[in-house]
């Protein structure tokens, strides 16, 4: 579950660096719950061909936060904000993130 978690964190960050065909695979197997046959039957691919895609997919998103670190400096910065004790600056620092 944590993988699901993380990677949907990475993909809010960085889907527009991804083509549109591999946001539609990340999307129907994360966030649709779909398996990977019936990945394969509905883009007419072998369930190995989702599979490989999948897995480029995640490489990629990994590969892009291990060069921007979006995904840790908002951490970071979620952490930051819930320190600060002047409300309404906390709040326009939360619309921010």
């Amino acid at each position: 579950m944590e993988e699901f978690v993380h990677y949907g964190e990475l993909y809010d960050l960085y889907q527009k660096l991804l083509t549109e065909k591999q946001r539609n695979y990340f999307e129907d197997y994360y966030f649709h719950n779909l398996s990977l046959g019936e990945m394969a039957e509905n883009y007419g691919v072998s369930r190995n061909a989702i599979f490989r895609q999948l897995h480029i997919v995640t490489s990629k998103l990994e590969e892009y936060e291990e060069k921007l670190h979006l995904l840790e400096k908002r951490n970071k910065l979620d952490i930051l904000c819930q320190n600060i004790d002047n409300l309404e600056i906390r709040k326009q620092l939360e619309e921010l993130i």
